[in-house]
């Protein structure tokens, strides 16, 4: 019998970074990200973010690779945004992301630091945020 947990902090943002999500329909979109997750096995243990940005922390299975889930999560949910006339802002997501792998024993921090986005975002712009995670995890900024 395998055992594999494969916990994921995925963060990725609207076409330029544009302030799209609005607040107050917010919580539609992390529902329909929420079960378009559930639906394909993936354990979704928190979603939060801003308006220009989206933060996820979830358990998805061994036999999906990351980057495919991304895709059609990036794919399904600009769908559903284009369709939804509480986001007429709304364009596309950005081309890129940020994934990286959580232990099970800082999964409570990172579900503290996605559940506080709002108090976080008073003192640090998404640039910031990102670059720092960038940096926190090893990758190069200037790329």
């Amino acid at each position: 019998m395998s055992h594999i947990q494969l916990t994921y902090h995925i963060i990725f943002s609207p076409w330029q970074r544009e302030c799209v999500i609005d607040e107050a329909h917010e919580r539609e979109l992390y529902m329909f990200i929420y079960n378009f997750a559930t639906n394909r096995g993936v354990k979704v243990w928190r979603i939060g973010g801003m308006p220009d940005h989206i933060h996820i922390l979830c358990d998805v299975p061994a036999k999906t690779a990351i980057a495919d889930f991304v895709r059609l999560l990036k794919c399904e949910s600009s769908k559903f945004m284009t369709a939804n006339r509480n986001f007429p802002l709304w364009k596309k997501w950005a081309e890129g992301y940020a994934c990286v792998s959580v232990e099970s024993s800082r999964r409570d921090i990172r579900i503290s630091y996605i559940k506080n986005q709002k108090e976080h975002h008073r003192h640090k712009s998404f640039a910031e945020e990102y670059d720092d995670f960038l940096t926190e995890y090893g990758f190069d900024v200037e790329s």
